[in-house]
């Protein structure tokens, strides 16, 4: 991206997308499904729009981490080896994705969030009770996360929400223990992601910065106001917002 193109009121503008995404994704998922199409949108190039999300998300998922840590809502020992597993599995789906046509990703990236978009619009929210697993520990751990995991490498929007989904239908959780769990292993992938498209310089700074300090300030409104808030009412508010930016989106395209 040309940095004569990247304006104060660029900047600006993104820094609220930032803020915006950090809060719902900690509240519901999906803040990625606004935050890449932004960026796409704002001339980054596909493969460091993926990338600089991955910078910038970090941020709000360590911020998010650490409140739930801090609070007690989950504990090291909970989440430490689940954590290794995903970000093994984000280490391989981002070193994947630098070998993918730039070109065939501008078509591959809307079409991804387009998919997770309708999953946010039709998938039930889970219910906060305890069930029977349906399957076990080790297989939750060293399949399905690092599968989730190398699929937050590859592209990412989404990811919060299936690692919640993932924990509640599959291992029985209840959804806020779920969602909690869920904040860090989505910071595990991010920081996997990030180091891989460090590697390949696939970042754009300036964006990027600006962004994590929206990301850190709506991370923390989020976890603040996560136990509280119906997270059905916010994922209509991603929905919206999600296709929202791939219609325009698709209009600047063709």
């Amino acid at each position: 991206m040309d940095l004569a193109q990247i304006t104060i009121e660029l900047l600006l503008i993104l820094f609220i997308v930032a803020m915006v995404a950090g809060l719902l994704d900690t509240l519901a998922g999906g803040g990625g499904l606004i935050s890449v199409p932004a960026l796409i949108l704002s001339g980054v190039g596909p493969l460091a729009a993926l990338g600089t999300n991955k910078l910038q998300g970090c941020m709000g998922t360590a911020t998010a981490t650490l409140m739930m840590l801090r609070a007690r809502r989950v504990t090291w020992h909970q989440v430490k080896g689940l954590m290794l597993c995903a970000f093994l599995g984000a280490m391989l789906g981002a070193t994947a994705i630098q070998f993918i046509n730039t070109e065939h990703l501008n078509y591959v990236i809307p079409i991804v969030i387009l998919f997770i978009g309708l999953y946010f619009l039709v998938s039930p929210t889970p219910v906060n009770v305890n069930s029977k697993p349906l399957v076990s520990k080790k297989r939750y751990q060293y399949l399905i996360i690092p599968t989730v995991g190398c699929y937050d490498g590859l592209f990412g929007p989404g990811t919060g929400s299936f690692f919640t989904l993932a924990g509640v239908s599959l291992r029985g959780k209840d959804i806020i223990t779920s969602t909690a769990i869920a904040k860090t292993l989505n910071f595990s992938t991010n920081i996997a992601s990030l180091i891989i498209f460090l590697m390949a310089g696939k970042i754009v700074w300036s964006i990027g910065l600006v962004m994590m300090l929206g990301q850190i300030i709506g991370a923390w409104l989020g976890s603040h106001c996560l136990f509280s808030i119906n997270p059905k009412y916010l994922r209509i508010l991603v929905v919206i917002m999600c296709f929202g930016m791939l219609i325009k989106y698709s209009y600047d395209m063709f």
